[in-house]
């Protein structure tokens, strides 16, 4: 059966490239039904679609073809997946802000099948802070954004802006239309979000970890066929659908529940923050100002990751994360020979757009004999790069 690709083209120089991708989407075998901007009439005239698609192009809202439907609804419940190219920086703010004032941004907003964006504009409107926080916001919604390529652009400038080739456009929009099952038959239990150590019944030490990375992974994890458990320390973030969520509080409550759950695991990815260090003594009363500054002894937390490796059993794959502040690689390097890991994920705590709280990444992978750096993406996007080593190490592939 067809999939049904909605194709919306913005106004830029860009849409002419859109055709290309049109075309490939269409020899691909895909039903693309393309929604244009009127200011994208002023780069390539619907003609152009419709002669590659058979199919009428929608451009105003209220223009209603079939009486039996209204069109907006029809197209978007009927869609596989939504591709907007090329996506403006007008398109991008409106998209992220819930603005539907034309018939590519209100069938934005009725559509439930994944979202494809691919920018193209100047290289400073692309670096612009407002547009850089319109694509984090919808980056932290799930929108798949494929970054724009750098070189000459159409204003004479040369930068990061130009559209993505339409080919590489097409790919990412088969992988969203097929999605892999490479993981399936594998138990992969993730941890996610920082833990809490109790001082008094009011107060507690933990850190920033916001659970986005580890939630990520367990979402991509889903996505391509793994049983996944979740256990996870105090976050806001929504439970994973297709996932089980374990949730936990202390650093020993999240080594009880992994160390249960690695007897019938094939793959521990663990994302989570453990607070290191806790109260050596948890008071049964709020301490009070009246009774002076308090003096607090510490004591160690539970090693995870040590414990887990002590009890590896054979065929199981471990990846640990290092949150660092300096020397990056060389201490993730020590903690992946320390615990025994197949792979840690490092990643410098402060740097822009990276760590706790974000809803990017810049991470390095530090393998036994080689360090991969992956480029700043989504969460998502780096989860799903995670995996693909995962995979990888799994068949025993360098």
């Amino acid at each position: 059966m067809k999939k049904n690709v909605l194709l919306g083209v913005g106004g830029g120089i860009a849409a002419y490239k859109a055709a290309t991708l049109c075309s490939l989407l269409v020899k691909a075998g895909c039903a693309v039904q393309v929604l244009m901007t009127r200011h994208a009439m002023e780069f390539i005239q619907p003609l152009t679609f419709q002669s590659l698609t058979r199919q009428p192009v929608l451009v105003d809202t209220f223009a209603e073809p079939n009486a039996a439907e209204i069109a907006h609804i029809a197209v978007a419940d009927r869609a596989d997946v939504f591709v907007v190219a090329p996506a403006t920086a007008n398109l991008i703010g409106k998209l992220a802000c819930g603005i539907a004032d034309d018939m590519v941004t209100t069938t934005a907003l009725a559509v439930t099948a994944p979202v494809v964006l691919a920018p193209a504009m100047n290289v400073h409107m692309f670096e612009h802070p407002a547009v850089q926080a319109n694509l984090r916001t919808l980056r932290a919604r799930g929108v798949i954004v494929v970054d724009p390529g750098t070189g000459p652009l159409a204003c004479g400038y040369t930068g990061k802006g130009r559209l993505a080739e339409p080919e590489d456009i097409a790919e990412v929009v088969q992988a969203v239309l097929h999605p892999r099952a490479d993981l399936s038959g594998l138990r992969i239990v993730v941890t996610a979000g920082p833990t809490v150590e109790e001082l008094d019944p009011v107060r507690y030490v933990t850190n920033a970890s916001s659970g986005k990375m580890g939630y990520a992974i367990a979402a991509a994890a889903v996505g391509r066929g793994a049983d996944v458990v979740l256990v996870s320390g105090p976050t806001h973030l929504e439970p994973v659908p297709g996932a089980m969520r374990v949730m936990v509080r202390s650093t020993e409550d999240m080594e009880r529940a992994v160390l249960a759950e690695m007897e019938r695991a094939d793959v521990l990815i663990s994302a989570a923050a453990p607070v290191d260090f806790k109260p050596a003594v948890r008071l049964d009363h709020k301490w009070k100002k009246a009774d002076g500054t308090p003096v607090v002894a510490w004591a160690q937390t539970p090693d995870i990751l040590a414990a887990v490796g002590a009890r590896r059993r054979p065929g199981q794959t471990l990846v640990g994360f290092a949150a660092e502040t300096d020397d990056v690689v060389q201490n993730a390097k020590r903690k992946l020979e320390r615990k025994g890991l197949d792979l840690v994920v490092a990643n410098r705590i402060g740097e822009p757009g990276a760590g706790f709280q974000s809803d990017t990444n810049r991470v390095t992978l530090v393998f036994a004999d080689r360090e991969v750096e992956l480029p700043l993406g989504s969460k998502q996007e780096v989860a799903e790069q995670i995996l693909d080593y995962v995979v990888q190490l799994r068949e025993g592939r360098p």
